[in-house]
């Protein structure tokens, strides 16, 4: 049954219909809707269109659906309702009869169905938060166990200086607290109630909606029907989140992929997040960080195809809107996904010390070290620079390290390089003389340990 059936003579085509009906996938607005429902029934009480007793027979029914609904939500897709609302409303009046066909007085599905998907998206959002918090906790985790494990810094996949494995860790625990805050943000202004709104002029019955919307959980009600029907701000906000948020394990993947090739050999990864091939009986594959890495492909898609739906709708509500919500329940359930896959890679990894530590010796990752060492002996930096280039240049040709390197030889490059100069080319100085705060030293680390513990104690649940 269709919720709009009088004005139309001849019957729908049933290729438009399957085109047209939204219940496949705005099934999963059910809850949402129902509890609609039951705080729209309670203000039409107070506007007279129902009475007290009506209101709790129809709460009634409605709470009866919804305990039905949360034990197998997959009854829905049996039926053939045009989307949810119709769905929900056709259950009602199966239960109670015409009652059921009062509860729609003064609503429209477009404040409707606004209603549902901020609903749902302030639950999202607070899972997807528990998520980023549980993986914030295993990179924690994880960068205290391996505070010891020294390995080369990149840039340009270059290696360039010494950090270490929780260094890296604390990284990507500093991006999740970005995200983390994004989506904090993007729910403060998602928190406003459309639900009352009508179709687009607002209902026609004095209802107090700034009520309505303290009944359904929301900080406040929308201040115009005009805009609240048509906003999706909230799903481009959503969707750009996760896209960030897919971008940071993307890379995150990236890293470990490296770390993990034969030819870096810096990780094992556990077997539990691992395949092999159908071929090649020594193969393991990081498949879970491919997967990852891959999938942030169709989150960042799906970003892309809802900016590319709105932009050119006129104002208010058009069926192109529809498309708003497939996306959206893909992007996010990628990104709660890949947020557990990551907690998951990391609860077992394993670092290979020594092979991390005489990467981090190799490449001459303490050149940077040689040329402070001679500002401090009174050369300018930029002279100190082009002079540490040429010792590197040398020592590529004689095929030694920086600290390999008799004094013979740094004093053709420099008279003022004494025997202390080994000290400092050392691995333990790289790291300690990065004593500044957001630094690589294992002072600087433990503190940064302490401080994202705190951090994770201390940020609301």
């Amino acid at each position: 049954m269709a919720l709009w059936g009088g004005r139309f003579s001849q019957a729908v085509d049933l290729r438009f219909k399957h085109f047209n009906d939204s219940l496949r996938f705005d099934y999963r607005l059910v809850e949402q809707d129902i509890l609609g429902s039951i705080a729209w029934s309670k203000s039409l009480v107070t506007v007279n269109i129902l009475s007290a007793d009506e209101q709790q027979r129809l709460e009634h029914a409605l709470n009866q659906l919804l305990a039905s609904v949360q034990q197998d939500q997959t009854q829905i897709l049996q039926s053939d309702a045009e989307d949810i609302h119709s769905w929900v409303e056709q259950k009602l009046i199966e239960k109670v009869g015409d009652l059921g066909k009062k509860l729609h007085t003064g609503r429209s599905r477009n404040d409707q169905v606004a209603t549902d998907l901020k609903l749902w998206c302030k639950v999202e959002v607070n899972y997807l938060i528990q998520a980023i918090k549980h993986l914030q906790q295993q990179l924690v985790n994880t960068a205290e166990q391996y505070q010891d494990a020294v390995m080369p810094g990149y840039t340009h996949l270059q290696r360039a200086q010494p950090i270490t494995f929780s260094h890296w860790c604390l990284a990507y625990f500093e991006m999740l607290a970005r995200d983390k805050g994004r989506m904090q943000d993007t729910l403060v202004r998602l928190d406003i109630s459309p639900l009352g709104s009508g179709a687009l002029a607002g209902t026609a019955y004095p209802i107090d909606r700034e009520l309505l919307a303290k009944n359904l959980g929301f900080a406040g009600a929308t201040n115009n029907s005009l805009d609240a029907v048509s906003d999706r701000d909230h799903v481009m906000e959503l969707l750009s989140n996760a896209t960030i948020g897919m971008n940071h394990l993307s890379r995150f993947a990236e890293d470990l992929i490296i770390f993990n090739s034969g030819e870096a050999n810096f990780i094992e990864l556990s077997d539990r997040v691992t395949s092999g091939s159908s071929l090649m009986p020594q193969k393991k594959n990081p498949d879970a960080l491919e997967l990852i890495r891959g999938k942030s492909g169709r989150v960042i898609g799906a970003l892309t195809g809802a900016m590319m739906t709105f932009k050119g709708l006129p104002l208010a509500y058009n069926k192109d809107m529809q498309e708003d919500k497939e996306g959206l329940f893909d992007a996010l359930d990628t990104w709660h996904e890949c947020l557990t896959m990551a907690t998951l890679v990391l609860n077992d990894i394993k670092i290979n010390y020594q092979q991390c530590l005489d990467a981090a010796k190799q490449g001459y990752s303490n050149a940077t070290e040689l040329a402070d060492y001679l500002v401090a002996n009174g050369i300018p930096f930029r002279e100190a620079h082009h002079i540490v280039g040429e010792a590197v240049v040398y020592a590529i040709a004689k095929e030694k390290a920086l600290e390999e390197l008799t004094i013979d030889e740094f004093k053709r490059f420099s008279p003022v390089v004494e025997k202390d100069v080994y000290a400092i080319l050392s691995i333990d100085s790289c790291l300690n003389k990065r004593s500044a705060k957001g630094g690589v030293a294992p002072m600087q680390i433990s503190t940064a340990i302490k401080k994202a513990k705190n951090s994770l104690n201390d940020s609301v649940s």
